[in-house]
This record gives C-alpha cells, structure tokens and sequence, in this order.
C-alpha cells in the first residue's frame, strides 16, 4: 500500500478529509481514523468538560506554549511552573518532538498536546492550574486545546487566545480590566478581556474544571504590565527561542 505524504505547499483542507492518522497517546492503542473520526471525537470528549471550579486556590501554575508553524513539523513546548503564593517561576521545562500531524483548523490540539504533554511531565511538580495559549470553549465544536489538556489530565485549565478562532464580542471599554461576554451562536463561552489599557483584547475561555468568570479572574490577576499573563507570555517567549531542556 502506498504511503500518504503531506505535502506543505497544498493548503486546501480537503486534501485533509482522508488522511489516515498514526496511532498516539491520544488514542486507544492501534487505533487510526480520518479526519471526520477525530471531529467526531472531540464532541465526544467535549462532553467531558466541566466548569466546576476547585474549591481551594491553586498553588501551583503552569503556562504552557507551543512553537510550531503551520507547516513546520518539528513542535518545541515550554511549559515553566509558578508559585501562586509569590509568583515567582520555580521550574521551567522545553521540550522538541516531531508533529504527528500536519496542521488541520479546528484540530490544532491533536497536532500539540502529544509535545505539551511531555514539557509538562518534565516539571518538578504538578501544577494545580495550567494556562494555555490557545482556546478553551471558545471553539466551534467547544472542545478547543484548553479543554483537550484539562480532559487528559484531570487539571485545570484555562484558553488564554490571542486571536479569535470562532464568535464575537460587543464593544469594549480600553482601560484594563475591561471585559464583555465572548459568543458563539448567541452562546456565552468566554469572555473578551483588556489586559492592559489599549490594547487588544484577549480571548479567555475555560478549558476544563473552571467556570468562565474565575477564569477571566484568575488571568488578571496574573497579568502585570504585558498584555500576556505571566505563566503564557513567558511560555510563548521560550517555546519561539529556547533550546530543548528540563
């Protein structure tokens, strides 16, 4: 049988809807799908998803990031652990392993959780709450890479997004600290926050085991004088210039 290769200079999403995929941690063992097996999937783990929150603060935080171009195919993560008490970093891990797959909108999560995971892993400890660059419910089938690692792992989590997948928000207000609801179909799934006086705002969304207010919350108060909360905008800064460490 003839191998499939993906070839990067092809960029219709078509040329996706029978690619065959390899077996990973993500799946039951031997098991290969296409692209509509894994849509299907994430609605079926999106059913996991609570927004109950922990009933104690967290004591520790991760940020988690990945640097990986759309048609690059070697993934670095960085994940670095927080003190929740003093906020101070206390361990930093960075990761490189190759893509599994190639990049498919609306399955970011399948091409990076596999390396995310491993940065994680690397930490001294388990952290009670990881903030992760990228969505959370904000998601067309509510089950972006936030929930994907919360469901995995059982942690909380939070999508702190840069940029808009799916919906929208209202005017907003340009001192920091603004926020409005973030909709997807008339649906409250996040909310769009300032976090800093004039610039853009960001997305956030619960990932897994946090409701949508706590999150918005709990991401401010982690955020100082950058637009990025602490754990994620240092994550992002090693994910694009680190070398593989833990």
């Amino acid at each position: 049988m003839a191998t499939r290769i993906y070839k990067p200079r092809i960029r219709k999403p078509r040329i996706y809807k029978h690619f065959v995929l390899p077996p990973s941690r993500l799946f039951p063992e031997g098991w290969a799908g296409t692209v509509p097996d894994l849509r299907e999937l994430q609605e079926a783990l999106a059913a996991q998803v609570s927004l109950r929150g922990r009933r104690q603060p967290p004591r520790w935080i991760a940020g988690i990031d990945v640097g990986l171009g759309r048609f690059e195919r070697q993934a670095r993560a960085a994940a670095v652990l927080f003190d929740a008490g003093t906020l101070e970093l206390v361990d930093q891990c960075i990761v490189d392993q190759p893509a599994q797959l190639p990049y498919i909108p609306g399955l970011l999560s399948f091409r990076e959780l596999p390396v995310m995971l491993e940065a994680l892993a690397g930490l001294s400890r388990t952290p009670d709450l990881i903030l992760c660059d990228g969505q959370g419910l904000a998601h067309p089938r509510r089950f972006g890479i936030a929930c994907h690692l919360g469901v995995a792992t059982g942690i909380t989590t939070i999508g702190v997004a840069k940029s808009i997948l799916v919906g929208a928000h209202g005017p907003l207000p340009a001192g920091k600290g603004a926020r409005v609801p973030f909709l997807i179909d008339d649906e409250q799934v996040g909310i769009a926050l300032r976090s800093r006086t004039g610039v853009k705002p960001l997305i956030i969304s619960p990932g897994h085991r946090i409701g949508i207010e706590a999150a918005a919350a709990q991401v401010l108060a982690l955020t100082s004088r950058y637009r990025l909360p602490e754990p994620t905008r240092l994550a992002d800064r090693l994910s694009k210039a680190g070398k593989a460490r833990c």
